[in-house]
């Protein structure tokens, strides 16, 4: 009986996606090569496959990075998927200076939060969907000196003819056809006092904490013989299902990261001292970095699909 040595090389550049009620399938073009008492032989082949995937579970193609288009389009059973992520406006950057008390007109005390500028807050880079896959603007932020920067970013900011800056973030906008490089962008000129705005910033480290301190869980008691007083507890059956369950409540690392605060109230801009009070508290500690964008309203700045 003579041995037959099969090899396949498929290729596609397409995927598909299938609820689990309808599959979408692909055709792929395979080539099998097969030698039978070492004469070779060739045939071609047309094959079908099909991925199968939850209702409500979309897969991102790993050819299309996330960073390189704000739109990915997908045909799901005769349905165009669109997903876009693009910000309301164009912000700033600023830093946390501490906390206060605002009095209104009426005698109404607000606490607020005292956010600076220091110098920066410069268009570097203007990214459109011709040259980049993606409309957005790139905004420097706290100026430093030559050295504490690489020879690549110090490379990059001299091409768009502006100082060196510490800090790099991106706005991805609709459009971006009123920015230039170089351009500063000042905050009494992006808002006005009674806007909503979103802040981002990297929250205050806690380090490992227990659940009484993370999860606010509630102690046990402290007389009584009991010898349990803030220790977390079962964590799971035994015999079934014999492990813990993913997402489960437990000591663990607390604070330092990123959060979004939304929709916080512009009280105050005082353009002589160069600082912006915010109604309510923001992520981080004094001297944090933060992120100022005009706040998401669904309907009114971003479309509601």
């Amino acid at each position: 009986m003579a041995a037959i040595l099969p090899t396949f090389s498929i290729k596609s550049s397409s995927c598909t996606y299938s609820s689990s009620k309808r599959s979408l399938s692909s055709p792929k073009a395979v080539s099998l090569s097969s030698s039978v008492n070492g004469t070779p032989k060739v045939q071609s082949l047309r094959l079908s496959t099909s991925f199968v995937c939850s209702p409500n579970q979309i897969i991102k193609l790993k050819s299309v990075s996330p960073s390189r288009s704000t739109q990915l389009r997908r045909a799901v059973g005769g349905l165009e998927i669109k997903m876009m992520s693009v910000d309301a406006g164009i912000g700033v950057m600023g830093t946390k200076l501490g906390m206060m008390s605002f009095f209104e007109e009426d005698g109404t005390v607000v606490p607020v939060t005292v956010i600076g500028f220091k110098e920066g807050n410069i268009v570097t880079q203007v990214k459109t969907e011709s040259t980049d896959g993606y409309n957005a603007v790139q905004v420097g932020y706290e100026r430093l000196r030559d050295r504490k920067l690489t020879m690549p970013e110090r490379g990059h900011l001299n091409k768009a003819g502006v100082i060196p800056m510490r800090h790099l973030q991106e706005f991805r906008l609709v459009s971006v056809d009123d920015f230039t490089p170089s351009q500063k962008l000042l905050f009494e000129e992006l808002f006005k006092e009674g806007d909503m705005v979103d802040i981002s910033g990297t929250t205050i480290g806690k380090g490992f904490q227990g659940g009484i301190k993370r999860h606010n869980f509630k102690r046990g008691l402290m007389t009584h013989g009991s010898k349990s007083h803030r220790a977390l507890g079962s964590i799971g059956a035994g015999t079934t299902p014999g492990h813990v369950y993913k997402g489960k409540k437990m000591p663990g690392r607390m604070g330092g990261t990123k959060t979004k605060i939304r929709k916080l109230k512009i009280m105050k801009i005082d353009t002589d001292l160069r600082v912006v009070m915010i109604k309510g508290a923001v992520p981080g500690k004094p001297g944090n970095l933060l992120r100022l964008a005009p706040a998401k309203i669904v309907g009114k700045n971003i479309p509601k699909n």
